[in-house]
């Protein structure tokens, strides 16, 4: 068994595989403040109540854009599992090339995006990943990963609104049966989810006429994270939506290099 792990801003998600095969999947609050020593003991509890012995897990890779989380379950993976964790980053085997300003800046749960994506679907490939911050992720058709896009997550701009206006009140982001609200929670889910549609679609349409000649019949389109599933039944462009995309790809990028 191999432990993935996916580390966010928001939430980390550990997967354990079986060959190629996802058997679990966890979801955990990223909290800075914790201790090597607590997110073990996370661990071994959502272990030990799935039935999972630590001693079946013979390797580890992690994606982190966190720098602290990465260095605490670096050492939390080595003294508690035995096994010393692939880093992802541009300096592993990815089987795909940067062709951007800087390599180093691309974080590293967009390379394990494209990488399942390239895997799962070929190339060229666009994949849509709806998190804290939702990201445009392009490789071409020479299997080139020529840049991307970094919008405010739908989550976070519902936060925003909600922590900047004295009377809006929380709402759960939906969608709505109509454009047009009658009240105040239907205004504020219409703007948010048709809004953010709009927004989606427009970048992609931009996307698509900017490298690919207004073309998208060849593009694979990959949609993952958060409200990934609602939104891509709306989108103009076939999707597809994969949610364990990002652990798929650390699975992948595990097998390249051991």
């Amino acid at each position: 068994m191999i432990l993935t792990v996916d580390i966010g801003n928001t939430n980390t998600v550990f997967g354990i595989y079986d060959n190629d095969k996802l058997m679990y999947k966890f979801r955990i609050q990223s909290i800075h403040e914790k201790t090597t020593d607590e997110y073990a003991s996370l661990l071994l509890t959502l272990l030990e109540r799935n039935n999972i012995s630590p001693n079946i897990i013979k390797g580890a890779i992690i994606a982190s854009v966190v720098p602290q989380l990465l260095y605490t379950f670096n050492r939390m993976i080595k003294k508690y599992l035995k096994v010393t964790p692939i880093i992802v980053n541009n300096k592993i085997n990815t089987g795909i090339s940067m062709k951007v300003d800087n390599p180093n800046e691309v974080g590293a749960d967009r390379i394990a995006n494209v990488v399942a994506g390239v895997y799962k679907y070929g190339k060229p490939c666009i994949v849509i990943d709806f998190g804290t911050a939702t990201t445009f992720d392009i490789v071409n058709l020479n299997g080139e990963y020529i840049g991307g896009i970094i919008c405010p997550g739908i989550m976070l701009a519902s936060k925003m609104l909600r922590s900047n206006t004295a009377q809006l009140p929380e709402v759960s982001i939906k969608k709505p049966l109509s454009v047009i609200g009658k009240n105040t929670i239907h205004h504020i889910q219409s703007g948010i989810y048709f809004g953010y549609l709009e927004m989606i679609n427009g970048l992609l349409r931009r996307v698509l006429m900017e490298e690919f000649n207004n073309d998208g019949s060849n593009v694979h389109i990959i949609i993952t994270g958060g409200l990934g599933n609602d939104i891509s039944h709306d989108m103009e462009e076939k999707c597809i939506y994969e949610p364990n995309l990002t652990l798929d790809g650390l699975i992948v990028l595990y097998n390249k290099n051991l």
